[in-house]
């Protein structure tokens, strides 16, 4: 008796970039019948950072469980942006509203034209000053490579990552990741992984350039991460003291090869505190590919 199964898998780049670049995600819609071994199988077939599946929610429009290639994560926001995109596309979103439930919550989630906005928490930061020496050898870096009175910190709106600030796009550009010992941090703080930035950028329309690594969930370095740049956005206005209330922050750039992506975070400010924040993109749909799964 045959027990395989075929899935349909949708892949939209996220975070596209004047309808370039973007971060790949694969979508899963109808995802209700299948197990979570069933999920973390397909998202490793399918080989990108994370894909996401679509099941019915009896608390919010939609269920959305994210997996990497080797583990379940929280939250996903350029899956979250590539899946919306696509709802919309199909016409199943009649509205400028919806809203996600995740293994952590749900959250809102916000379509102005063709761009989708999800929701994140207020930023919450931690301390990590104690491996600044570990963390900075990591990726090759001297304490001299640091932007003056910016210290390294874990920032979580939602998932957490450490922010490490560096003066200039230069040194952004030709960091060499150790990964090793960045998935030895992670281990430790339970990271998603490191968000390498700096706000020295030949485009004066944008506010930072960035880098991901993620070697925890199989994601050496990823194009465009929104449930990074949400925490970015916050640093920017807290502790850098940028006080604006939305930020456009690229990523993506320095990849090999390059996949340039634009990841938009809105801010909602009361009495100079972040109370919550929307980040968001542009979902393009580039292709579908079917995955054989054992049932």
């Amino acid at each position: 008796m045959d027990n395989t199964k075929i899935i349909d898998v949708q892949i939209l780049n996220a975070f596209v970039d004047h309808e370039k670049g973007g971060n790949p995600a694969g979508v899963v819609l109808n995802a209700d019948n299948l197990s979570d071994q069933n999920k973390l199988e397909i998202a490793a077939k399918v080989g990108l950072s994370e894909t996401a599946f679509v099941s019915k929610s009896t608390s919010a429009d939609f269920k959305l469980d994210f997996f990497t290639p080797n583990k379940q994560i929280a939250h996903c926001g350029h899956a979250t942006v590539a899946t919306f995109s696509y709802l919309k596309q199909l016409g199943i979103l009649k509205n400028d509203h919806s809203s996600k439930e995740t293994i952590d919550g749900n959250r809102e989630i916000k379509l102005i034209g063709s761009l989708a906005f999800m929701e994140q928490l207020s930023p919450k930061y931690t301390d990590v000053s104690q491996r600044e020496d570990t963390i900075l050898r990591s990726l090759g870096l001297n304490k001299s490579d640091l932007i003056n009175n910016a210290p390294i910190r874990l920032v979580n709106t939602g998932n957490s990552f450490i922010l490490i600030p560096v003066k200039s796009s230069e040194i952004l550009k030709n960091i060499v990741p150790d990964f090793n010992v960045i998935n030895e941090i992670s281990e430790e703080y339970d990271l998603i992984g490191f968000y390498v930035f700096s706000t020295d950028l030949d485009n004066s329309e944008r506010d930072a350039s960035t880098r991901m690594f993620g070697p925890r969930y199989d994601i050496l370095e990823e194009a465009g991460t929104g449930m990074a740049a949400g925490p970015l956005a916050c640093y920017l206005f807290d502790v850098l003291k940028i006080k604006k209330d939305r930020f456009l922050i690229q990523q993506g750039e320095y990849m090999n090869p390059p996949s340039p992506s634009l990841i938009i975070v809105d801010l909602k400010i009361e009495n100079n505190e972040i109370k919550t924040l929307m980040a968001g993109g542009k979902g393009l749909l580039k292709t579908e590919i079917k995955i054989e799964i054992n049932n």
